[in-house]
C-alpha cells in the first residue's frame, strides 16, 4: 500500500513536471529555426560547459574522438544561440558580436508572434492581429 502511494505521489509531483518540461524544451536542439526562452538557453550553456570539459579529457586521451565530440557540440550551441536571437527578434548572426551572449541570457523575448515564430513563453496565446481582418472579422 505504501509503495503504490509513494509511486503515485512521485508520478504526480512537480519533479515529474520539471523533467517533462525539460524534454519539451530540447525537442529540436540542432535546428536553427524557431525560438527558445532564456531558461533553455542557460541550460544549453551548462550542458555545453560540462560536455566541453569532458571532450577536453577525451582529447587528452584520444585526440580524434575528442575532436569528433566537439563538432556536434559547437553545432548545438550555435543552433540554440540562433534560436535565442530569434526570440528577441534578431538574426542568428548577432551571436558573433562579442559579449552578445550575456545580452541573450538577460533580455526578455518579444511578446506574441514575430517573424521567427510563436512566443515560446506563451505558446497558446493568439495574436489578435493575425486572427482578425481590419474590419474585426475572423480570418478563414
Amino acid at each position: 500500500m505504501y509503495d503504490s502511494d509513494l509511486k503515485s505521489a512521485l508520478l504526480n509531483s512537480s519533479t515529474c513536471y520539471f523533467y517533462e518540461k525539460i524534454f519539451i524544451m530540447f525537442k529540436n536542439p540542432f535546428s536553427f529555426s524557431g525560438r527558445i526562452r532564456r531558461m533553455e538557453y542557460g541550460l544549453t550553456f551548462i550542458i555545453y560547459i560540462v560536455a566541453y570539459v569532458a571532450s577536453l579529457a577525451l582529447i587528452g586521451a584520444a585526440a580524434p574522438i575528442g575532436i569528433l565530440v566537439l563538432i556536434p557540440l559547437i553545432w548545438f550551441v550555435w543552433a540554440q544561440g540562433a534560436k535565442r536571437c530569434h526570440d528577441i527578434g534578431r538574426t542568428g548572426w548577432m551571436q558573433i558580436v562579442p559579449f552578445y551572449v550575456l545580452f541573450l541570457l538577460f533580455q526578455d523575448g518579444d511578446d506574441g508572434t514575430n517573424s521567427y515564430g510563436q512566443n515560446p513563453k506563451y505558446p497558446d496565446q493568439m495574436d489578435v492581429l493575425d486572427s482578425e481582418t481590419l474590419d474585426g472579422h475572423l480570418k478563414d
